[in-house]
């Protein structure tokens, strides 16, 4: 396969403006509770997006996913339902606070928690400070959490200026309180998308043996990794559905529109998986710059999503102090994933 840098660069920062904007559909669902239009978008984007990708680029899916031990599957399944959780909450956080701090402070946590988890896990933390790559990458850790408190700095500015009101008209349901606690959780439990990865390795070779296109040899391996997420969020929309009593929505609900719904919700889904369908063919095309793709596609994210929110006025009527501070705390968490990049940089080259 011939690497495109380039082309790489393109394919993630398409990856990050799909994630990004994921949930700008849910601005427009009317009558349906969150959980309601939550799971009808998970539908798609964790079920039917992969397994359409992957039946369409994978010759055989079935004996694919058959030929790889019992072992590999349930790890890869395992570590997406924990990382499921990770999107869930990350869901709630953009709930509770925007799409601008909704993204900036969960990515922020999740590159943090994914730089020092799989070291953690193998033992080899305390023998990173003996590497300059090592000492770098936890640089970068100190970094984005610098980041991370600035960011959250401009939010406790947003919460005291604007009124109950005018935070409203944005951001319906803003808990500033709640939002970070959240983006904290979301942060660490999506960290296991790199666990669910590293074990669905052999997912990925057996689908490239069996004629898999190399660009899509790992959408065999997210079928197995979704269906896991899917599950975490399937399990705490209905129980929300069920306490609630909104389970009747999905029937359309008094007053709510149930086609258009549905509509935004496929819309979501389908804008959601096209973020893991992008970053994987741009992953795969990076060469020996792949060690940047991760960082990239969260840069990505935190750009596009505050330009969202920029959008759709959730930082109107803030001083110009307080905006100063939120880019600020964005330039910190984008210069934290430079760091990360330079730290694996640094790694792949034996320092």
């Amino acid at each position: 396969m011939t690497m495109d840098p380039f082309l790489g660069l393109v394919l993630i920062s398409a990856g990050g403006l799909a994630a990004a904007s994921f949930y700008t559909p849910f601005k427009r669902v009317r009558g349906w509770a969150w959980e309601t239009f939550w799971l009808a978008f998970g539908v798609v984007s964790w079920v039917v997006g992969p397994w359409t990708v992957a039946c369409l680029v994978c010759p055989d899916l079935r004996g694919v996913l058959a030929s790889v031990s019992m072992g590999t599957l349930v790890l890869c399944y395992v570590f997406g339902a924990l990382w499921g959780i990770g999107s869930l909450t990350n869901g709630l956080a953009i709930r509770y606070m925007g799409l601008s701090l909704g993204f900036a402070l969960p990515m922020g946590v999740c590159a943090a928690a994914g730089t020092l988890l799989p070291p953690l896990v193998k033992g080899e933390l305390a023998p990173m400070l003996g590497r300059t790559s090592g000492v770098v990458a936890l640089v970068s850790v100190v970094v984005g959490l610098v980041g991370i408190a600035i960011c959250g700095r401009a939010g406790v500015m947003k919460d005291r200026e604007l009124s109950a009101e005018r935070k409203a008209a944005a951001v319906s349901e803003f808990n500033l309180t709640r939002g970070v606690w959240l983006s904290v959780l979301s942060g660490i439990m999506s960290a296991c998308m790199a666990f669910a990865i590293e074990y669905g390795g052999p997912i990925s070779k057996a689908a490239l043996g069996a004629g898999t296109p190399a660009l899509y040899q790992n959408a065999p391996m997210f079928v197995v990794i979704l269906l896991g997420g899917f599950t975490s969020n399937c399990a705490w929309c209905l129980s929300l559905g069920v306490r609630n009593r909104t389970v009747g929505q999905f029937g359309g609900g008094a007053g709510a529109p149930a086609a258009a719904n549905y509509l935004l919700c496929f819309l979501a889904g389908a804008i959601w998986y096209l973020q893991f369908l992008f970053y994987g063919m741009g992953r795969t095309t990076m060469g020996r710059y792949d060690f940047t793709s991760w960082s990239i596609f969260m840069a990505c994210i935190i750009i596009f999503s505050n330009l969202w929110g920029v959008l759709f006025g959730e930082w109107a009527g803030t001083g110009r102090r307080t905006k100063v501070w939120l880019v600020t705390g964005l330039i910190v968490l984008a210069l934290s994933a430079v760091l990360t990049s330079y730290g694996d940089y640094l790694q792949s080259h034996g320092s």
